[in-house]
């Protein structure tokens, strides 16, 4: 077994933005750069690994009930990662990433840049747990990467400004999902988006998000790759 193979699977939370306030619905991706170690120029949703403050960041809402218990259902790559830690991470990547806020005033703010200033929480309770893939073997870095959906129409401020984004992610803008397929992507973006499609074909016009009948997940923590769908 390779070095590669033994290295620890780390929870990830990664967050797709829809608009549908156009001709058709767009997704929010930007391009990771040319030296990054994992996924280098490849264009992906705002995420990244989940950090230990995420598990005592304080929610205007935690996720609906639907949502953690898909969360819950298998055992995660990292212990003690739990369920409203891994929708706050998803959060806070957005608001570093782009500048954009999924929050609610509380009355006691958020210390996460972005918040902090404008005196919010993040609201988790926007959020719908969508897809979950775990890095296969023989990568630099192996995550368990759960992926939630926002409507941008709970994303306060102006949609198009991403000045108070980190450099991480370049070209930020808003992909029209007809398109997104032909930029450079990795293979589970891939996947990703065409759930995606699939549960934006489901949505009734003026209506929320639906909520997917179940959350496709790739598993390849084992030998074989297994996958499977958690109701």
């Amino acid at each position: 077994m390779t070095a590669t193979n033994l290295l620890p699977i780390r929870d990830a939370a990664s967050i797709l933005a829809v608009r549908r306030d156009g001709p058709e619905p767009s997704v929010l991706m930007g391009m990771r750069g040319a030296k990054a170690v994992f996924m280098p120029s490849k264009y992906v949703f705002p995420g990244g690994a989940v950090d230990a403050s995420d598990a005592t960041a304080p929610l205007a809402r935690t996720l609906p009930d639907t949502c953690r218990q898909r969360l819950m259902a298998e055992q995660r790559g990292q212990p003690g990662s739990g369920p409203d830690a891994i929708a706050a991470a998803a959060l806070r990547e957005l608001a570093e990433e782009t500048g954009l806020l999924v929050g609610r005033d509380t009355g006691a703010a958020c210390d996460w840049p972005g918040y902090r200033e404008a005196g919010l929480c993040p609201d988790a309770g926007a959020l719908t747990y969508f897809f979950r893939a775990i890095t296969p073997p023989g990568r630099p870095r192996r995550f368990d990467a759960h992926f939630f959906v926002v409507d941008a129409a709970d994303i306060l401020g102006d949609l198009e400004d991403f000045s108070r984004a980190c450099d991480e992610l370049s070209h930020l803008h808003w992909v029209p999902l007809s398109q997104a397929r032909q930029l450079d992507l990795p293979f589970i973006t891939e996947v990703v988006l065409a759930e995606l499609s699939e549960l934006l074909a489901a949505a009734k016009h003026g209506q929320r998000l639906p909520c997917p009948v179940t959350v496709p997940f790739f598993d390849n923590r084992g030998a074989s790759p297994r996958f499977c769908q958690i109701a």
